[in-house]
């Protein structure tokens, strides 16, 4: 008797598809972070510490994109996840032309662009890690 796993999810995104994703969450929370003790301090150090981490998730992003349409194009990566990290990442690099401005310049929209690009990196990640499997089943 011959028995085979039928999985409901049609694709699974690749080991370092996944652990790329899983860093792009963290740094712009980061970011969402230094630009709340930026606005509460104005300690101008702060703004500095987010663009740095803002860059830092925006290479994260970038590879995690480039991954995304690669696993689409060889079918294996969805349509709404893809749309995610695009989305992610245009609001994430208009985030980062915001911060490169004067420190003083960018509250209050530095912490609505890095509150939203946070929103959409949960998201984004949150898709991508459901479509993990078990086991390796295929």
């Amino acid at each position: 008797m011959e028995s085979s796993v039928v999985s409901s999810r049609p694709w699974a995104i690749h080991p370092f598809h996944a652990a790329v994703l899983g860093g792009v969450l963290p740094l712009f929370l980061g970011a969402l972070l230094a630009d709340y003790a930026y606005w509460s301090s104005y300690e101008i150090q702060w703004s500095n510490f987010a663009a740095w981490l803002l860059v830092g998730a925006m290479v994260m992003t970038s590879i995690a994109l480039l991954l995304a349409i690669v696993g689409r194009l060889r079918g294996s990566a969805g349509t709404v996840y893809l749309v995610a990290l695009i989305a992610t990442w245009v609001v994430g690099f208009v985030n980062a032309l915001h911060h490169a401005r004067d420190a003083w310049a960018i509250m209050p929209g530095a912490l609505l662009l890095s509150a939203l690009v946070s929103v959409l990196a949960l998201v984004a990640t949150w898709i991508g890690f459901s479509s993990l499997r078990a086991g390796g089943a295929r």
